[in-house]
Parts: structure tokens; sequence; C-alpha cells
């Protein structure tokens, strides 16, 4: 809901991936917030990004970066993934500096690999910490 944009300290936004391209629901919902726009509500919040896929070459990346392009409107500081993260250089399962994936196949059968749980809760505590400084 909007009232939860001017509640948090971080925005974590994900997103099934429609050909590589965020879900028309979040879109939807994302064009409904000029308000929160003119008003600044999310300006200097940090937020991060993270999507599925059906296949693994299904448009992870350019889902990340759509997603990415309202909020940076908004004025948020996006954090992603660095290269510190290791799993970032071995994951066959997904995984972007751009933000959290997961390859789960197009009836869903894969299971999230540690790989993918690494990078996400990497992802996770670096939005928390970021808020957390920020709010210091």
């Amino acid at each position: 809901e909007l009232s939860d944009l001017q509640e948090c300290a971080g925005l974590a936004l994900g997103s099934p991936t429609r050909f590589g391209n965020m879900a028309a629901a979040l879109k939807y919902f994302l064009d409904g917030t000029s308000g929160e726009w003119l008003s600044g509500t999310l300006a200097g919040k940090p937020a991060c990004v993270f999507t599925s896929t059906g296949s693994l070459h299904g448009g992870q990346e350019t889902t990340l970066l759509s997603m990415m392009l309202p909020l940076l409107h908004h004025g948020m500081l996006i954090v992603g993934l660095p290269y510190t993260e290791s799993a970032l250089m071995t994951t066959a399962s997904g995984g972007s500096p751009y933000g959290a994936t997961h390859w789960s196949g197009v009836s869903g059968e894969q299971a999230l690999s540690n790989d993918t749980r690494t990078l996400t809760i990497a992802l996770g505590k670096r939005l928390a910490q970021t808020a957390r400084k920020l709010h210091a």
C-alpha cells in the first residue's frame, strides 16, 4: 500500500520476470505513486530489487533494471550486490550485481540453490545496514 512507502526505512522490491520486464501489476502500482514522487516520500531511502524467472535466460537483469528506473526517479539510493560476494562468481542459478535473482524453472521445480540463498540474504543485509546507517 502507498502508506507502507511513507513508513519504510528501506524498500526491497520484487517481481516475477515477464518478458524481461517487471510484472504489469507492479508497474501499475508504481505508476500510482506520483503523489509520493511529488512529496519526496522515498527520496534518500535505500532500495534493492529482486526477481525470479522460469527460464535461466528469461531477462533477469533487464527486469531488475526496469524496477530500478522508477525508484531512481523517486530519488531512492539503489544497493546491489558487490563482487566481494564470492557467490556472484560461482553461481549457475541466478544472481547479479543488480540484485538477487532465482531461476525457478518453467513449473517452479528448481529449488533455491545455496548460491541464490547466500546472495539473497547478502542483499537483504546490505539494504538493512544501509538503512540503519542513513537513520543513525
